[in-house]
């Protein structure tokens, strides 16, 4: 079973951006209450696309030059990237279901 990777600035590149596999970008802070919600659902869908869908961790405070090349102005954002592209972005705390629909379609 996966587990979601914690990425930086400096990893971001290669990690998300260079991915063969499409990814799903958590960019959250440790003061964050709807966050905190959803990591544990993330955790949850990391074992369930395990090989189709990579799931990673932005720490927005530790990592600003990612999170302004983003555009990111609310967290958590969600950031859906295929092919080294953004294809798709989700902000707030949203229910499985609906994170779960957007990774399908990512993997589509």
């Amino acid at each position: 079973m996966s587990a979601t990777i914690t990425v930086t600035d400096a990893t971001f590149e290669a990690e998300v951006l260079q991915s063969e596999i499409p990814v799903l970008v958590d960019i959250w802070a440790t003061w964050c209450g709807p966050c905190k919600a959803i990591a544990p659902i993330l955790e949850d869908l990391a074992g369930e696309y395990d090989g189709r869908v990579k799931i990673v961790k932005l720490d927005a405070d530790a990592n600003p030059a990612t999170v302004m090349a983003a555009g990111v102005t609310s967290i958590p954002t969600l950031g859906f990237y295929r092919g080294g592209e953004r294809v798709d972005v989700l902000i707030g705390a949203n229910p499985k279901p609906v994170i779960a629909g957007m990774i399908d379609e990512l993997i589509a």
